[in-house]
């Protein structure tokens, strides 16, 4: 680009408003530093962003014109209006636009979408660095390159392939599954594995066994006791968990054809009683020594699957306080899929390995580690300390909260431990035989474990939270027993085991597994597990990822008639296909054209409009159970409005996160004849003669009173509903008590208000609303404690609650949760206050919310400050006055009224 002489100061474009702080500390005011708020432009939302010229276009609203060589639309939603004119400003007089987004794909588009927009008259160059330090930032202010346009091919190639995808698909899901579902790339297929452990489970058939153990002590000088667990009676092999067959409960095959037998519970007691306080003799003594080398330093999967491992972190978590990391200087880009240290970590790992470890836990050579994964990305650097001298844990600043130094505890063992050398000792497996009055031999195993040199282990160990805990733990020492000697058996301990059905996927394990597949990118990950819980997909139970009903209905629909689209090997290809264009080896157009429009076989447009006619809603959701003592069918089905039972003519719904695989048929016909019998008549309401009904909803039980009209859509045609409130009972629920629910809000009393007396007496209501059971004086509100109902409430009580200060709520103003400092920008005081969302803070002039799984109580001044930039970015979180507010609505009405006359006249 030809530049264009000028006076102004060289403009920084960053992503984020806490990358271009944590920069601006090392240029100073040598340069103009702004943050573009990720994204600057995109595909249209909806109709609403297509400009008026195009919305005749029947591509608009898809914002792909796929006739004319997949053309894009690209538009600046309205939140970013306000900040691109920002940034023209900035760029407008400078000598220079340097772009500093991320070095990978989707950091390179966003330079490239703000070279489109900006349309700078300066020269342009991109600033690329793997951390945000002093030296890596001169660094590349020495090596700028220009815009890498294979990059940003191949990720705008995946946007629109993903656009193609989720408008060709989700319009079929809407159709015959629900509305608002949505289907994507590498979505489907990660809820098509969760779907698939869920079936296994549902398929599980348990198996009941016994186990003996036996506590033995050396009767040899050395007499510490050891556990030893049976191994083996006569010629047999006692059966443990592995020996069963998932799906039938029975001895595998292999293990029926080794003469493995299964221990019962009276033979496991029978045992331990006739060979308590016996003696064993030491059949066998076998040691050998084992060596365990560290794990490699840090990719973006395996810090997310360590997070949620050692610190219970969700993806999303763990990724966002690994991007407060890197943006405020401390760790290494954090998106990558390399295992690779540059040789300055690795002098500094190993000078800090000196340093605190001891020389001799330094290896003579650096370690270097090969990447594993499939079609790793850009040549990143592993996730590792920033710097030529890593920061020491203890030594993170306070402004850094508890997340983040949790995760930088974590990457900075793991760094430090990689370098470090192998830990060395001995295994241990002892045989023990004592003989019995009926199985022959009984013998025992007992395994000791000895770490005769530690090495990695003292700075990070894969699977504990503690490593001098850690190390204690993992040494289980045998005494010094030879073949041939004796032992007592001091106790044994006979138990019972039922094998469990494999394990739910975990967030942890879905990362692990689309990894090892070739699915999707590591950076995509934890976006993926978000939209999934949020499109009810799935939900959380603890650590575990559990499939809807829908996520069933969605998984057997794609799978039976769209199987290519959730195939993994397929889906993997697809990733190939792509990696081939961001390497500059395949054209986008071409794999375009192949994926959408089909090359001599039908592309995804044909095969989805092909396949809307044989597919069967009602098969599609129905989920059979099995069969009821009638011999009618019990199925779960996915209606319109979520999942329901169904039984003949009986009908409930399905509880909300009901995990499938304890919806058995037993269960489901106890749900059924409990809320499934049809709506219980309680009476007749004595002012209109209707019936007054008990139901059960989807949302818990709840009156009703008369019948819905036929065919009409009026709301005063539909029946007048009231959930039961807290302590009423569904089989014990009275007419009076139903009558009294749906006549709420009750007046409890009229009085004057002591701080609106001129309003005169007003009544007080009692009400029962979305968020519980409260009093209404005026404009005045309380909640209604528990304990008392709006039934039962007095007007005393209500008086009195009136009388005390208002408690903090949803719409009360509430006092601060705590103050976190001051704004070096506004000087004006950051607070935390409760919201009728949630936790939100506030500088006096912006709001922002807290993110859902971050804890307010650790929130620092910090992060308070990057919401509030992040937030005023968006142009949204501002504070304004009610009567502002109507002012804006108004000349909204306005005008979209002149809008719609316009849109006429043209017309005409």
């Amino acid at each position: 680009m030809a530049s264009k002489k000028a006076t102004g100061t060289p403009v920084v474009i960053v992503e984020s408003p806490a990358k271009a702080r944590t920069i601006s500390r090392f240029l100073g005011s040598s340069y103009r530093i702004e943050a573009s708020i990720g994204h600057i432009r995109d595909l249209p939302n909806d109709a609403s962003e297509v400009p008026t010229a195009l919305k005749k276009e029947k591509w608009a609203k898809l914002g792909i014109d796929v006739e004319n060589d997949f053309k894009t639309l690209y538009v600046v939603p309205a939140d970013k209006r306000d900040h691109l004119r920002k940034l023209k400003s900035l760029v407008k007089d400078a000598p220079l636009l340097y772009l500093a987004t991320d070095e990978d794909r989707e950091g390179e588009s966003i330079s490239w979408h703000l070279v489109q927009e900006l349309e700078p008259k300066c020269d342009t160059v991109r600033l690329v660095f793997h951390e945000i330090t002093k030296s890596a930032i001169q660094e590349a202010l020495e090596h700028t390159r220009e815009i890498d346009m294979n990059l940003v091919e191949a990720q705008e190639t995946r946007r629109i392939v993903d656009r193609l995808y989720g408008y060709t698909v989700s319009p079929l899901l809407w159709k015959k599954v629900r509305p608002k579902l949505s289907a994507g790339r590498v979505q489907s297929v990660a809820v098509r594995l969760i779907v698939e452990r869920e079936r296994e489970r549902m398929r599980f058939v348990p198996a009941d066994y016994w186990s003996l153990e036996a506590t033995f002590v050396g009767r040899h000088g050395d007499e510490t006791p050891f556990a030893a667990q049976l191994n083996r009676l006569g010629d047999e092999r006692v059966a443990t968990g592995r020996d069963f067959e998932q799906e039938t409960g029975k001895l595998t095959d292999k293990a029926r054809a080794a003469g493995v037998s299964v221990l019962g519970e009276d033979a496991a007691k029978a045992l331990a009683a006739e060979l308590e306080r016996g003696t064993a003799t030491v059949a066998d003594v076998e040691q050998k020594p084992y060596t365990e080398r560290p794990s490699p330093p840090f990719t973006t999967s395996t810090l997310q699957q360590a997070a949620a491992r050692k610190l219970r972190y969700a993806a999303q978590r763990t990724m966002r306080a690994a991007q407060r990391l890197y943006e405020n200087g401390f760790i290494t880009y954090m998106r990558t899929d390399s295992t690779t240290l540059s040789q300055q970590a690795i002098d500094a790992a190993r000078t800090l390995i000196e340093r605190e470890f001891g020389k001799e836990n330094l290896p003579s050579e650096p370690r270097t580690y090969q990447t594993k994964v499939k079609n790793a990305q850009e040549a990143h650097e592993a996730i590792r300390p920033a710097g030529t001298e890593f920061v020491m844990p203890a030594d993170l600043p306070s402004s850094m909260g508890p997340d983040e130094r949790a995760l930088y505890d974590l990457v900075w063992k793991r760094t430090v431990a990689c370098q470090m050398k192998d830990s060395k000792g001995q295994r241990t497996t002892m045989t023990l035989a004592m003989p019995t009055k009926t199985h022959g031999e009984a013998r025992f195993t007992a395994t000791g474990k000895t770490i005769e040199f530690a090495g990695f282990r003292l700075a990070y160990i894969e699977d504990q939270d503690d490593a001098e805990a850690a190390l204690a733990d993992a040494e289980r020492v045998l005494p010094a027993l030879e073949k041939g000697q004796h032992a007592g058996a001091d106790a044994l301990a006979p138990s019972g085991h039922t094998t469990q059905p494999p394990g739910r996927i975990t967030e942890a394990g879905l990362i692990k597994e689309l990894e090892a597949r070739g699915i999707g990118r590591p950076s995509t990950y934890a976006a993926i597990i978000e939209t999934i819980v949020r499109r009810a997909y799935v939900f959380k139970k603890g650590s575990a990822l559990v499939p809807t009903f829908t996520a069933f209905a969605v998984v057997d629909l794609l799978a039976g008639h769209l199987g290519w689209l959730v195939d993994y090997q397929f889906t993997a290809k697809m990733e190939d296909d792509l990696d081939e264009i961001s390497n500059g080896r395949a054209s986008r157009i071409d794999y375009l054209k192949h994926f959408y429009l089909g090359n001599g076989q039908p592309g995804l447009q044909d095969r989805v409009s092909g396949v809307e006619e044989e597919i069967d809603p009602r098969k599609i959701c129905s989920i059979p159970l099995g069969k009821g003592d009638d011999d009618e069918i019990v199925e779960v089905r996915v209606g319109r409005y979520g999942p329901f039972l169904s039984w003949g003519e009986k009908r409930v719904s399905v509880p909300d996160e009901m995990p499938p695989d304890e919806m058995t048929l037993q269960k489901a016909i106890e749900l059924l004849e409990k809320g499934g019998e049809g709506p219980k008549v309680l009476g007749q309401d004595p002012e209109t003669g209707q019936n007054v009904y008990v139901k059960v909803g989807r949302f818990g039980p709840y009156f009703q009173l008369g019948d819905p009209v036929e065919g009409s859509r009026k709301k005063t045609d539909k029946p007048k509903m009231a959930s039961l409130l807290k302590g009423m009972e569904l089989e014990t629920v009275t007419l009076d008590e139903a009558l009294a629910t749906l006549a709420l809000p009750r007046e409890v009393g009229v009085e004057v208000h002591p701080e609106h007396q001129d309003d005169g007496p007003q009544p007080i209501l009692a009400a029962n609303g979305r968020y519980g059971p409260y009093l209404k004086w005026g404009t005045d509100t309380r909640s209604i404690p528990e304990g008392d109902t709006p039934l039962t409430v007095t007007l005393e009580h209500a008086l009195k609650l009136f009388a005390e200060p208002k408690q903090r709520g949803r719409r009360a103003a509430s006092k601060p949760r705590k103050e976190l400092g001051v704004n070096p920008e506004t000087e004006t005081v950051v607070k935390l206050l409760d919201g009728r969302y949630g936790p939100y803070v506030t500088d006096g002039t912006t709001n922002a919310s807290l993110q859902k799984d971050e804890d307010p109580e650790t929130l620092t001044l910090q992060r308070a400050l990057e919401l509030l930039a992040e937030r005023a970015a968006k142009g949204g979180g501002k504070k304004r006055k009610k009567a502002a507010k109507k002012t804006a609505k108004k000349t909204t009405a306005k005008k979209a009224g002149s809008k719609k006359k316009a849109a006429k006249k043209s017309s005409k």
